[in-house]
């Protein structure tokens, strides 16, 4: 009877180390704590197949001192070759995530990178980062046109207290049409853009 208890833990065990267990979201943001780690998937992600270590290694690097892989020195490709091959890479490799060729050099997908994809930087991510770069140029330009408008009214009214000649000349309820008109305007040619 023990050998028919043995055999269906026998068999589960198999079933576990055919199929990828899913990450938890704890273990893959860990794992994309590091920039390099991001990098180096977001190569392999890009380039189907194996790709040699030396490649994705220049890759990363000149995308870490943003430049292009002409302009690389040698220290900074050294920098991240080093990094990449004596930690990051047999960290994924481990993990299940890459598997990583050391004495050949070679990289590629693992069974478990499919589960990083959607957390990666993409061209289509870059292009959805500079629209929000725009839209907070944008918010930032409007911020200027409030800032002003408060300092307008605020000396509006302070010259009108301290008895300025021509703002004291003015009613009260001018003053008071004058700062809720200029609000408005700002307002309606910004809801308007």
């Amino acid at each position: 009877m023990s050998a028919t208890t043995e055999t269906p833990a026998d068999e589960s065990a198999v079933l576990s180390d055919e199929s990828p267990d899913n990450l938890t979201k704890d273990k893959i943001f860990h794992i994309l704590q590091t920039q390099r780690r991001r990098d180096a998937l977001r190569y392999l992600k890009e380039n189907d197949g194996p790709v040699e270590m030396r490649d994705l290694a220049e890759q990363v690097a000149a995308w870490e001192n943003n430049t292009t892989l002409q302009a690389l020195t040698s220290d900074e490709r050294q920098r991240v070759y080093i990094a990449l091959y004596q930690s990051h890479l047999p960290k994924l490799d481990k993990e299940d995530i890459i598997k990583y060729n050391q004495s050949r050099g070679v990289v590629e997908r693992g069974p478990l990178a499919e589960q990083f994809d959607p957390y990666l930087n993409t061209l289509e991510t870059d292009d959805t980062d500079l629209e929000l770069d725009a839209t907070i140029q944008d918010d930032d330009r409007w911020f200027h046109y409030y800032r002003w408008a408060t300092v307008a009214s605020v000396g509006t009214l302070v010259g009108s207290w301290i008895n300025l000649p021509f703002l004291s000349a003015l009613p009260g309820h001018f003053l008071g049409a004058f700062v809720v008109m200029l609000y408005a305007a700002i307002s309606t040619i910004h809801f308007f853009r």
